[in-house]
């Protein structure tokens, strides 16, 4: 018997024209037997990239999830539209620390994929956010290396790296493997 697919059928087929029209493909899918992880997008240099990070998910079926303030899942239609692509609700009002409530959503769930821009703007930022590493130190997950190379108009999933707690060591493997992925605008990527 097969698995029944996580993506809609909607989601997949437009995904799927999306990447013919605009000559992209898949490149490396997702480690087999990962269930849980926080999956980096990067380089992040162009509001494009949203379009071809969340088709590419959809076409390899990983649910990914974006974690968005709980009063945008609630807006009629919109609110749907929102978490048919992935958008989770997160309850700031309770906590206002965004790393704890991505750990209580592993918590609750068996299987989550969170998608992370760590970088946090489209323009070159040296320094990254830390939340992301955070969150998956306590959660106990693997972060997975998500990227767009524009060059070579591919999409996919780098290696699973496990967090030593080390966070400028581990920092440097990430962004290592990242320089070899070049955005839409290199000059405002990873160096």
């Amino acid at each position: 018997m097969s698995t029944p697919r996580k993506t809609s059928t909607f989601w997949y087929l437009f995904s799927r024209f999306w990447f013919w029209i605009t000559g992209w493909h898949l490149g490396t899918r997702v480690a087999p037997g990962v269930k849980k992880s926080i999956m980096i997008a990067a380089p992040h240099t162009s509001n494009w990239d949203f379009m071809y990070a969340r088709a590419a998910f959809f076409l390899m079926d990983v649910d990914v999830k974006l974690t968005i303030k709980k009063e945008w899942t609630t807006i009629p239609l919109l609110g749907r539209l929102v978490q048919s692509l992935g958008g989770i609700a997160v309850d700031r009002s309770k906590n206002n620390s965004l790393v704890d409530g991505m750990v209580r959503l592993f918590e609750l769930h068996d299987e989550l994929v969170i998608l992370i821009t760590p970088e946090g703007t489209r323009k070159y930022q040296p320094k990254w956010r830390k939340g992301f590493y955070h969150a998956a130190m306590q959660a106990g997950v693997p972060i997975q290396l998500g990227y767009l190379d524009y060059k070579n108009k591919e999409a996919g999933v780098g290696p699973c790296i496990y967090p030593t707690g080390d966070y400028e060591a581990d920092l440097e493997t990430i962004k290592a493997f990242y320089r070899t992925k070049p955005g839409r605008f290199p000059d405002q990527g990873v160096r």
